[in-house]
This record gives C-alpha cells, sequence and structure tokens, in this order.
C-alpha cells in the first residue's frame, strides 16, 4: 500500500501525496475553481485532474523533479532555468483571464501596515524594515495586466533534465504582474536569476525584481511564523531580507 505524504499542510489547505496521486484539501471553494479553470487555459503544462469532489481535488503527479526549493541551492541547470523562463513568458504572452490573481494586489498601504506591525511586535529589526520597505517602493509602478501564475514559488515548477514537465498550485492565478511571477520564482536563488531572464527574452528592470524580493519578504514573515513555518532558516526569508542590507 502506498503511504500517505504530507507535502503542506497548514489552517487554509492541506495537500497530500499517495502513490502518483496528490490530494489537495481546500475549504475555499472559489480558490479551488480558480485553480481548475487556470490550468485549463494556461499554454504551458500543468497537472491532469483526475477527479473533483470538494474540498478534494485529486491531481496527476508530474514526472521530474522540483527546479529546487527555498534554502537550498538549485539542482537546476542553466538550461533548465531558461526553460523555466521560456514557459513564463509563453504564460504571460497568452491572454490573460477575466479575473484578478495574486501578483500585484499588495498596496503601499498593506505594506507600511505589514511594516509596522513587524517591529511593533519584534520580529523584525526596524532598520532591516526600513531599508526593505525603501527596496520595495520600486514595486509601486505603472504595469500591464498579465495571465500570471502569482504563487510561482521554485518548488511549484518542474522539470526533467532540461525540460520543464509542468507547473503545479494554480489558485492565486489570474491578471498580475509579470514581474511578481519572475521574482517569486528566483526569490533565494538570485545567482540563477540571469538564466532565467535569457529563456524570458525580454527587458525586465531588475531594481524591481529586488523590490518584490523584500517586499514578498515583508509580507510573508509574520503569516509563516503563525502557519508553523520558518522564515528565519538559512536561505530563506529573512536572509533574502538581509541580503538587501
Amino acid at each position: 500500500m502506498d503511504e500517505v505524504e504530507i507535502v503542506v499542510a497548514h489552517s487554509e489547505r492541506a495537500t497530500l501525496r499517495v502513490g502518483d496521486v496528490f490530494l489537495k484539501v481546500d475549504g475555499d471553494r472559489a480558490r479551488v475553481d480558480t485553480e481548475v479553470e487556470a490550468m485549463a487555459l494556461a499554454p504551458v503544462p500543468t497537472p491532469e485532474v483526475l477527479w473533483r469532489r470538494p474540498p478534494v481535488l485529486a491531481l496527476a503527479a508530474l514526472p521530474g523533479t522540483a527546479l529546487g526549493r527555498l534554502g537550498a541551492p538549485s539542482t537546476g541547470s542553466p538550461a533548465a532555468w531558461a526553460a523555466a523562463g521560456a514557459a513564463v513568458r509563453k504564460l504571460h504572452d497568452a491572454p490573460p483571464p477575466p479575473w484578478s490573481g495574486r501578483g500585484g494586489s499588495t498596496s503601499a498601504a498593506d505594506l507600511d501596515a505589514e511594516c509596522a506591525l513587524l517591529v511593533r511586535d519584534g520580529v523584525l529589526p526596524a532598520d532591516l524594515v526600513g531599508r526593505n520597505r525603501r527596496v520595495a517602493e520600486a514595486a509601486f509602478r505603472s504595469w500591464t495586466p498579465v495571465f500570471t501564475h502569482g504563487d510561482l514559488q521554485i518548488t511549484h515548477v518542474f522539470v526533467d533534465g532540461d525540460e520543464v514537465t509542468g507547473i503545479i498550485d494554480w489558485s492565486e492565478a489570474g491578471r498580475g504582474d509579470a514581474v511578481f511571477d519572475l521574482a517569486t520564482l528566483t526569490l533565494g536563488h538570485e545567482e540563477h536569476l540571469g538564466d532565467l531572464l535569457d529563456g524570458y527574452g525580454a527587458d525586465v528592470d531588475l531594481d524591481v525584481v529586488r523590490a518584490w524580493w523584500s517586499l514578498r519578504g515583508l509580507m510573508v514573515v509574520r503569516w509563516l511564523v503563525e502557519h508553523g513555518f520558518d522564515p528565519f532558516a538559512p536561505g530563506c526569508e529573512v536572509d533574502v531580507l538581509r541580503s538587501r542590507m
């Protein structure tokens, strides 16, 4: 009998793996609706939907392995990173869905409120928060909405050798800021940004990428701590914030 592996679990949702099947349990039906519809629209490889019985969505496992994980060196080759960049560009060039996604939805007011809480509660020192808040300012500019994944973490891109075999976890997809996806994928893996952009094949403002690294770090640290994750682990979100110092 296949063992049940807990891939990720917190108070909002959980993902389990049983053999070659992933079971996603999510009480938010709208989020699951978004995931299924986004995968149907995306012009890149995505997992096959095996069945859906709310609150559970069953997906087939993708071949290959994740491009890497936060806090550890990526096992992906420069060619694999370039292939990931080409896949992201294909997504961004596709007609965007009619709904808004997560990418680029954070406002300056939201960020200022979160920064105040980080300092007030002693989660991060004021100088670290202040420096990254200033770096993050570059993310607040005019941009054209594109089809974004919205949560393009490195663990969500699967490769086999130098080929992208699929992208998972589309529940945050929608119309958003293209640079948000690029920054999310390279968070903690700045050394691969050039390889990714070689495959992406478009001019990208690197200051905006760095701004999104800072902005994302500031916005997620408290949530991660409250949900049992460790953003202070080597190479993770807090180290990314420190690198901006």
